[in-house]
C-alpha cells in the first residue's frame, strides 16, 4: 500500500500546464490561482459518494471522467472557462491498480478542458470523492438561474433521458438487452460537460442550469429563482437513441426526471433563435427548443398536441429513498 504523500506525488501531483492563472499548485498549505484580469471566479463543488452517486467496483477510468465532469458540468451552466480544481478523496486503501486508471480518467478530462490540478486532501474511509471547481468568466456574464424572463424559449442540449434508462436497466425495473444497456450506460457513467456551449451563450442567454438532477427538478430551480413559471413540450424533449426506442411512457418519464444527463437547459429571447443555433453549431452541439416562459407560477406539461399531462414525476433527492 502507498501512504497518503506517496499517492499524492505518484498520481496527481504533476507540473503545472499555465503557470500564468496557477502561480503555484499542489504540494503547498495552500494553491495560488489568478483569473484573467476583470474577470470573476467561478466556484462550484460536488461531492460523489460510493454506493450513492456510483455503483460499488465501478470502473475507476470512467469514475475519474466523471467526477470533473459534473464539476466542469456546473461550470458549463454558468458559462465559465475553466481555470483549476482541487480533489478530495477518500479511500478505503491505496491500491495502485484503482489510482492509475482513476487518475488517468479524470486528468486526460482536465487536459483536454484546460483544467489544472492544484490541490486537496486524501484520507482512508469509504470510498468518497469531492471535487472544488474554478472557472472564470466576465462581470455580468454568468448565466444564472435567477434571470429567465416571460415569454423566453427554454432549450435542451443534446439528448436526455438515456443514462436514467441505464439505470432502470440496472435496477430491473426494465428489459434492456446487452447491447441497449451498453449503450445507454455510457451516458451515465461517461457524461460530456457543454463547456463550450456554454460560452457561447454568455449575452445571448438569460438562465441556465445543468441537467444532474432531472429537468423537471432542475428547470424547476431556474422557476422558482426568476419568479416564473413555464410550459414544457414533453413530447419535444430530445430522447437519447437508446430511450428513442422505448414507449411513450418511459420516454417520457426518463426525459423529464431522469437524473446524470449533464446536458444545459437554458432559456433566451425567441428573437435570438437563430443566434442561438448559430452557437450551438459553433460549439458541436444540437439545440432543441422546448418550452416557454410564462408569467403564471408551476410548471406546466404537455404533449405534442398541446394537451396537459397529469404526470406524478420527481427528480433525484440525494436524502430520498434511491
Amino acid at each position: 500500500m502507498l501512504s497518503e504523500f506517496d499517492l499524492i506525488a505518484q498520481y496527481f501531483t504533476r507540473p503545472a500546464r499555465d503557470t500564468v492563472r496557477v502561480a503555484l499548485s499542489v504540494g503547498d498549505d495552500c494553491a495560488l490561482i489568478a483569473p484573467s484580469p476583470g474577470m470573476q471566479l467561478a466556484i462550484s463543488t460536488d461531492m460523489l459518494v460510493e454506493g450513492r452517486h456510483f455503483f460499488p467496483g465501478a470502473d475507476p477510468f470512467w469514475l475519474g471522467h466523471k467526477c470533473l465532469a459534473v464539476n466542469l458540468s456546473d461550470l458549463a451552466a454558468m458559462g465559465a472557462k475553466p481555470l483549476a480544481f482541487t480533489l478530495a478523496l477518500a479511500l478505503p486503501d491505496s491500491r495502485a491498480e484503482w489510482l492509475a486508471p482513476f487518475s488517468q480518467g479524470m486528468l486526460a478530462l482536465a487536459d483536454a478542458h484546460g483544467c489544472e490540478l492544484i490541490g486537496g486532501d486524501t484520507t482512508k474511509g469509504p470510498l468518497n470523492i469531492c471535487i472544488t471547481v474554478f472557472g472564470e468568466v466576465a462581470p455580468g456574464q454568468a448565466l444564472r438561474r435567477d434571470r429567465a424572463m416571460v415569454s423566453d424559449d427554454i432549450w435542451i442540449s443534446g439528448t436526455l433521458g438515456d443514462a436514467r434508462l441505464a439505470l432502470a436497466g440496472y435496477r430491473n425495473e426494465l428489459a434492456l438487452d446487452a447491447d441497449a444497456l451498453e449503450a445507454a450506460a455510457q451516458r451515465m457513467h461517461a457524461p460530456t460537460p457543454r463547456v463550450a456551449l456554454g460560452q457561447t451563450l454568455c449575452g445571448l442567454a438569460h438562465a441556465a442550469i445543468d441537467i444532474s438532477d432531472g429537468l423537471v427538478g432542475d428547470l424547476g430551480h431556474i422557476l422558482q429563482r426568476s419568479r416564473v413559471g413555464a410550459t414544457l413540450d414533453a413530447d419535444a424533449l430530445p430522447a437519447g437513441p437508446m430511450l428513442s426506442m422505448q414507449p411513450q411512457d418511459v420516454r417520457r418519464r426518463c426525459a423529464l426526471a431522469g437524473g446524470d444527463d449533464y446536458e444545459l437547459c437554458f432559456t433566451a429571447p425567441a428573437k435570438r433563435r437563430a443566434e442561438i443555433l448559430d452557437a450551438a453549431r459553433s460549439a458541436g452541439i444540437a439545440v432543441t427548443r422546448v418550452g416557454t416562459i410564462e408569467s403564471a407560477p408551476g410548471l406546466r406539461l404537455v404533449g405534442a398536441n398541446g394537451a396537459p399531462l397529469n404526470l406524478q414525476l420527481s427528480s433525484f433527492d440525494h436524502f430520498a429513498s434511491p
